[in-house]
């Protein structure tokens, strides 16, 4: 089966990176994320990140370096190929969400402590390695 690609923004404000807690009856629930979505036919990954930050959390940002990007494999679903980017806010600072219930402000030494959804663990690994 074809991996469905997916791309995240890893925003931060110094030590401090954006995580997205998926709300009610969204797939993963109750688990956090790095916000981002679905890469559509014909958009680049970097196109698709600023579509989707724009629509889930209503912020325009500028994409930059690629942090991490793993293929995971849940169990009964469809692979999912995750791109996660390093990426900056473009004026407004996100305070809601159509996907996620709750957003937070975590120090990169406290990542670890939430529940992350399977997919972005690898980019959570990234980012706890700089603080070691």
């Amino acid at each position: 089966m074809q991996p469905l690609l997916v791309v995240a923004a890893v925003l931060r404000d110094g030590d401090r990176v954006l995580a997205c807690r998926r709300a009610p009856g969204k797939d993963a629930a109750g688990r956090w994320e790095f916000p981002g979505g679905k890469v559509e036919a014909g958009e680049t990954p970097e196109a698709a990140l600023e579509r989707e930050i724009a629509e889930e959390l209503g912020v325009r940002i500028h994409v930059g370096a690629l942090l991490d990007r793993t293929v995971t494999t849940r169990a009964q679903g469809r692979p999912i190929d995750l791109a996660c980017y390093a990426c900056g806010l473009d004026g407004d600072v996100p305070v809601a969400s159509t996907d996620h219930d709750e957003l937070r402000w975590v120090a990169l030494e406290h990542l670890s402590t939430l529940e992350w959804a399977e997919a972005d663990l690898a980019a959570v690994a990234v980012l706890t390695r700089e603080v070691v």
